[in-house]
């Protein structure tokens, strides 16, 4: 089935459009959610909430690529796994708390100055992103967005993962230049 009968599965609130959904990318989000977490039943779970997640957010927005939008809920789930997970390791889930207790006595940062850092980044990046050749943006993307392994992303694209690690680092040496150019702090 083609994403755009998927996405008007959603749009009807028709549950035929998970069953499609799950068996079209469920792979590929257990793939982006597992290279997160290295764990099969919480990368299953994240999977699973990204069809909730995906079935809540169809009404309000109607995606252009429905991998992108699939893989961004799915990696976003498992960071957020991640993060709880390692959280709670750290201080048995103290940290957000002794946060909130401090929230008061310090001062606020003015967010506006933050939004348009992040936006001048973002424009930044995504210059960054269309100058590279398409072999080299898929081995950044691969690792840094999706973060696979040296090892996963060369057997992938049928390289040496030599180059790939070599790719990585004459982006990443790109990227630190264009950044300074625009006058980013690092």
């Amino acid at each position: 089935m083609k994403d755009a009968e998927i996405v008007e599965l959603y749009w009807a609130r028709d549950e035929q459009a998970i069953r499609e959904t799950a068996e079209k990318y469920g792979r590929y989000c257990q793939t982006i959610a597992f290279n997160i977490l290295h764990d099969r039943e919480d990368s299953e779970e994240c999977v699973n909430d990204t069809w909730l997640h995906a079935w809540n957010a169809m009404p309000d927005q109607r995606p252009e690529r429905l991998s992108a939008f699939l893989g961004r809920i799915a990696r976003n789930l498992a960071l957020k796994k991640r993060e709880k997970d390692s959280a709670q390791k750290r201080g048995a889930g103290e940290v957000p708390l002794v946060l909130e207790e401090l929230s008061d006595c310090l001062p606020a940062a003015d967010h506006s100055d933050r939004i348009v850092e992040d936006m001048v980044l973002a424009e930044a990046f995504n210059r960054f992103l269309a100058s590279l050749k398409a072999e080299q943006r898929k081995i950044f993307l691969r690792r840094y967005w999706y973060l696979s392994s040296v090892r996963e992303i060369a057997a992938d694209l049928g390289i040496s993962e030599s180059k790939v690690k070599m790719s990585l680092l004459r982006s990443r040496k790109e990227l630190r230049q264009l950044l300074e150019k625009e006058g980013i702090e690092l």
